[in-house]
C-alpha cells in the first residue's frame, strides 16, 4: 500500500460522527504505532505529483552514485587499509541500494532511467566534456582522477579514495541542495524521503571518512 492509499484508510477508518473535526493519523513503519497529524502535514504528505527537475535529478544522481561504486571496484587490490576497504564497502551497498530504488521510482512513472543528456542543467553544460580534467557533473571525480586512482597502490590509493569520495559526496549535497532551492520539487513523498536521507547519511560519511584520512 502505498503512503497516500495508506493515508486516506486511516483518515476513513478514524472518521468520528458528522458535526465533528475527523482526526488524522499517519501509519507509523512497521512495529511503530500510528501518530495523529495535521491537515496541512497530510496534504504535504499526499502530494505526489513531480516536475522535471525532480526527474532529472533521479536520472543524474544514479549516474553519480554509480561512478561511487566504481570506485568501490577498485579497492581489493589496491587498497592497504581494512578500515577504509570496509567504509568502501558500506557505501557501495548503500549507494546501490539508492539507485535500485531511483530506477524504481523513474520506471515505476513510465519515465527512462538514462538522461538524454547527463550534462544538462550542471554549471551550464550541454555537451560530453572532452576535457579528461572535467567531470561528468559536479563532485564527480574527472576520468583523468579516475584513471590516477585507478593507477595508485597502498596508503596512495587509500588517500586518493578518500580524497575522491568526500568529493563525491559534497557534490551529492549540492546536487541535493540545487535541487531544493526550487520550492516545486521534491514534492513526491518517496523523493522528499531520499533526499533527506541523502543528506543525512553522506554528510555522516563524509565525517567519517575526513576522520579517517587524517589518521592515514
Amino acid at each position: 500500500m502505498s503512503p497516500t492509499s495508506a493515508l486516506v484508510l486511516a483518515i476513513i477508518l478514524g472518521a468520528p460522527s458528522a458535526g465533528q473535526t475527523p482526526p488524522i493519523f499517519n501509519p507509523g513503519a512497521p512495529g511503530e504505532a500510528s501518530r495523529e497529524i495535521s491537515a496541512t502535514e497530510a496534504v504535504n504528505m499526499s502530494r505526489t505529483g513531480f516536475v522535471e527537475a525532480d526527474v532529472r535529478f533521479m536520472q543524474h544522481m544514479i549516474v553519480h552514485h554509480a561512478q561511487a561504486v566504481d570506485m568501490v571496484a577498485l579497492m581489493p587490490d589496491r587498497s592497504a587499509s581494512p578500515t577504509v576497504r570496509l567504509l568502501g564497502e558500506r557505501i557501495a551497498q548503500s549507494q546501490a541500494a539508492e539507485m535500485a530504488l531511483m530506477e524504481e521510482w523513474l520506471l515505476a512513472r513510465g519515465l527512462p532511467v538514462a538522461a538524454a543528456d547527463p550534462h544538462a542543467g550542471h554549471h551550464g553544460m550541454s555537451h560530453a566534456p572532452a576535457n579528461p580534467e572535467t567531470p561528468v557533473m559536479p563532485g564527480m571525480l574527472s576520468p583523468a582522477q579516475m584513471t590516477a586512482l585507478a593507477a595508485s597502490r597502498g596508503p596512495a590509493f587509500d588517500r586518493l579514495f578518500l580524497e575522491g569520495m568526500i568529493q563525491h559526496h559534497e557534490g551529492a549535497l549540492d546536487m541535493v541542495d540545487a535541487l531544493l532551492s526550487d520550492p516545486d520539487t521534491a514534492e513526491d513523498p518517496m523523493l522528499s524521503d531520499f533526499v533527506s536521507s541523502v543528506t543525512a547519511d553522506q554528510s555522516a560519511e563524509i565525517l567519517r571518512m575526513q576522520s579517517v584520512l587524517s589518521g592515514l
